[in-house]
């Protein structure tokens, strides 16, 4: 049963008298005053040292696992354990070479299972293309994927981010402050290794990664045409049961260091068949729907699959594929130059079978000149015209984007028995002396003007706003960095507030004002599609989880748009604006962060 609900007060002549009496009390100017004034309206255009107000560069720690319930583990101990591990597999694999049995195991399971008569031979050259692309393009997905990681570098694997309850972390355990944020504790990485690295440069790195992806994601789907169109499926689907103990074998030879007879050209050893079936039928398919499980518009239109596959569990499930790739591409790449690198290159490059000609090693060698000048030109490249890399990326994925911009959410999803334990707090604090004076004062002197194109703007105190009819609903917080949570809010619904003021038709969008100041001065604002006004989750909150709402999460005032992530959520609320277009706000891209840390001004995915 949901605990959305739309308790309607009772909406007297008296209460009506009241806000009508907010429209008449002021000065018609004040009440068509904008806070546009208050707005610095550069939008930044180069990445440099006073990037996000100068914020510090701060790191993290090498990467941990939850042990239990209180213990961690350093992942860096692997590197001696799993050489150690490899050291013994080797004694034990040659030993076992000796024995008759595993002998006449690996003579009846040499390494290979046989293909269908009607399997092709050898390797065309779109097989090479493919290869290139996927690497070129992999190189810019994971390194940018780095990026967001380090802008909330837990992982959790229930909707609740909650601190201590995390099962990997490269951050330290969080301190005991009550007001300690999600962007405090976002870390730097190099600029050789992130995409771009610095430290909250998620805007950008975002950029990066959903553009490459529709690329990756175009050429995947070419080479699944081409892959069933030419019968080249046959060479890494396992045909039979005997594809495993055919793996073990290979395993077996491996470890040893007497490699197992076979050719490529004609027929891969069952541990490729297995790696790369995985790699391509699994670990690919995983990425796009672990990542689309991310989406805040798709999980609150698909909600009897978020209630269970919730934006944590995909996002860890999403980390694990990238964990997938990354140690198949150490372990492909370090067979393929141990294993016979000529004729490996020549396969995969120069589609030809052989082990003396030099071509696809120079073709090899060239590609990997374009891809290390890739590496290295992206970051400062980005760091020089981040809006162009913005621009070109959004060309690319737009179009999916917009497909989840018209989402509705819909009430009855969460109950208060799924509110999170731990709601993260987020956003630069107001610090201003009005707003001072008036968290002193229990904001009885708070007035929300809200105006622009509209027949009749008001101006209304937090008591005309609580008489409105109260809204409540209990929903799912999506932050852009990467960390969520579950909460009731209660409130006024924006639909309330647009049939208040009746807003012109040449409205099309809905500017918020905030009391706090962004990191590089001038306050912070959003602009929100009009239609998403209506929509039966989108309101303005001044109580959470049933009391009132916090000082760090935005009181007096806060927004809710259950399809947005939190960013275009502005707390602290002081003015809300109707008005055409959002480029005659501000820098002109449609919020703050879009101004100044190159968010776009709409994130359904």
């Amino acid at each position: 049963m949901g605990h959305e609900i739309e308790q309607a007060r009772e909406n007297s002549p008296v209460v009506s008298a009241v806000v009508a009496g907010a429209a008449r009390g002021d000065p018609a100017s004040r009440l068509r005053e904008s806070f546009r004034s208050e707005l610095v309206k550069k939008e930044e255009d180069v990445v440099d040292a006073g990037w996000a107000g100068g914020i510090p560069a701060q790191y993290g720690v090498a990467p941990r696992i939850r042990v239990g319930r209180n213990k961690w583990f350093n992942l860096l101990w692997l590197v001696p354990i799993g050489l150690l591990l490899l050291i013994v597999g080797i004694a034990v694999a040659k030993g076992l070479r000796e024995l008759p049995g595993v002998q006449e195991f690996i003579a009846k399971y040499p390494g290979t299972s046989p293909l269908p008569a009607t399997a092709p031979v050898g390797l065309p050259a779109w097989i090479g293309w493919q290869h290139f692309l996927n690497m070129f393009l992999m190189v810019f997905i994971m390194r940018s994927g780095l990026t967001i990681i380090a802008d909330h570098p837990r992982f959790y694997w229930t909707r609740h981010s909650t601190p201590g309850k995390d099962w990997f972390r490269v951050q330290k355990p969080i301190p005991h402050d009550p007001l300690y944020t999600a962007k405090a504790d976002s870390i730097t990485l190099p600029n050789g290794v992130g995409l771009p690295g610095q430290r909250h440069s998620i805007g950008l790195a975002r950029w990066w990664h959903l553009g490459v992806d529709s690329l990756w994601l175009l050429n995947g789907a070419v080479f699944f045409v081409l892959l069933f169109a030419t019968g080249q499926w046959m060479r890494l689907v396992p045909m039979g049961w005997d594809v495993f103990p055919n793996s073990v074998s290979v395993g077996i030879q491996y470890l040893s260091l007497d490699w197992p007879v076979d050719n490529g050209w004609v027929n891969y050893n069952s541990l490729q068949v297995v790696a790369y079936f995985i790699t391509v039928f699994i670990a690919a398919p995983a990425a796009l729907v672990t990542g689309l499980g991310m989406s805040p518009a798709l999980s609150t239109k698909f909600r009897r699959i978020s209630s269970v596959f919730s934006i944590q569990l995909a996002r860890s499930l999403h980390f694990l594929v990238f964990c997938w790739f990354v140690l198949f591409i150490v372990v492909h790449v370090t067979l393929v130059l141990t294993t016979g690198a000529l004729a490996n290159l020549n396969h995969m490059y120069a589609s030809q079978d052989s082990s003396a000609s030099w071509l696809g090693f120079w073709i090899f060698a060239g590609s990997m000149v374009v891809l290390i000048a890739a590496w290295v030109a992206a970051t400062p490249v980005t760091y020089k015209y981040p809006r162009k890399v913005q621009r070109i990326s959004y060309a690319l994925i737009g179009p999916v984007q917009r497909l989840f911009e018209h989402v509705d959410s819909k009430p009855g999803q969460y109950t208060e028995k799924d509110i999170s334990p731990y709601f993260w707090h987020n956003g630069y604090y107001p610090a201003t002396d009005e707003y001072k004076e008036l968290r002193a004062g229990n904001f009885s002197n708070y007035t929300l003007r809200v105006n622009g194109l509209v027949e009749d703007p008001v101006e209304l105190t937090l008591e005309q706003i609580r008489a409105l009819p109260y809204h409540e609903q209990i929903t799912q917080h999506f932050c852009i960095q990467g960390w969520s949570g579950v909460a009731k809010w209660g409130g006024v619904s924006m639909q309330t507030i647009v049939d208040l003021v009746k807003p012109s038709p040449e409205a099309k969008w809905v500017v918020f004002y905030s009391f706090a100041e962004g990191p590089d001065s001038g306050i912070y604002y959003d602009a929100q599609p009009i239609e998403q006004m209506g929509y039966h989750l989108t309101m303005l909150a001044y109580d959470m989880n049933g009391e009132e709402l916090p000082y760090g999460h935005g009181a007096p005032l806060r927004l809710r748009n259950e399809v947005q992530l939190g960013f275009k959520m502005v707390k602290w609320i002081k003015g809300v604006e109707f008005v055409a277009h959002f480029d005659e706000v501000g820098g002109g891209q449609g919020g703050y962060n879009n101004d100044h840390e190159f968010f776009g001004y709409s994130q359904s995915i």
